[in-house]
């Protein structure tokens, strides 16, 4: 039963990380804790046994999730590595960082993350494009299927230093910082949100892959979950992946609000509860 469970929440973890580029950790982290504290499904899975599963599992969504945006002509690769290069310390650090986090801190810290990023897209029609990171960087030109043309870009000092910062949380919170990475793409650097989620897919294999080899070495990969949440994950972000192409940018925009949100409430909850 456990192992059908953890199968389940890996496919929506999969259709949820890849249709919105936030790679599935930020949906398997915290329904993996509340499954555990709620009704004791895995009581042997930490906070930090939880994190590594969930970095496992990134790699495969990453990897399904790309080849999908591929296909569509969805991915930057160029910014994706530049960010890949900057997030990769960052992973390493926040992976160390995360043993001496408890779970209530855990989930507080990560909640409000979550409902802070999901303000700021709430917030976005209403705040003035911030045109200097554009203006002041490399630029790419986009066109996308209802030929709406996109300028976007960035200078590659300040891209290097916040997806450090993208990193250490995606290390430290097991998120593949695709829900850090793909708002601050959208209202910073202007990035289509197709192209965001992409590119952002692209960013989190490869970190996570580097990622894996920290939390391996730290003992925090529980082996034998991975059985049942891998394949799910893998077939949810294939799905995920089919679904974004069908939604125009501000269905995407509003899906990934919505889903930040709720999240960010729900860990913020569980993390006073247990204070």
């Amino acid at each position: 039963m456990v192992f059908v469970i953890m199968a389940l929440v890996g496919v929506m973890s999969g259709i949820m990380g890849a249709l919105i580029g936030l790679g599935g950790g930020v949906i398997l982290v915290p329904a993996m804790l509340f499954l555990g504290t709620s009704f004791a499904f895995f009581p042997e899975l930490s906070p930090q046994k939880i994190v590594g599963l969930s970095v496992i599992m990134m790699i495969f969504t990453g990897l399904s999730s790309t080849l999908a945006y591929m296909k569509v002509r969805t991915v930057d690769y160029k910014s994706g590595l530049i960010f890949f290069v900057g997030s990769a310390p960052g992973t390493i650090i926040g992976a160390f960082v995360n043993k001496n986090l408890d779970l209530p801190s855990f989930n507080l810290y990560f909640g409000i993350l979550l409902v802070f990023l999901s303000l700021l897209l709430l917030m976005r029609d209403h705040l003035k494009a911030v045109h200097w990171f554009v203006d002041n960087g490399r630029k790419t030109t986009f066109v996308d299927k209802e030929n709406k043309q996109y300028v976007y870009g960035y200078p590659i000092w300040f891209a290097l230093l916040l997806t450090f910062f993208v990193g250490f949380a995606s290390g430290l919170f097991g998120i593949g910082g695709g829900s850090i990475i793909v708002p601050a793409m959208i209202l910073l650097f202007l990035f289509p949100p197709h192209v965001a989620v992409g590119t952002s897919m692209f960013m989190v294999f490869l970190s996570a892959l580097v990622n894996s080899v920290t939390h391996i070495s730290l003992g925090n990969v529980p082996w034998i979950y991975t059985v049942a949440v891998v394949p799910g994950a893998y077939i949810g972000a294939q799905i995920g992946a089919k679904l974004n192409k069908r939604l125009n940018s501000e269905m995407l925009v509003t899906i990934l609000r919505i889903v930040l949100l709720v999240l960010g409430v729900r860990s913020i909850y569980e993390g006073i509860l247990s204070l």
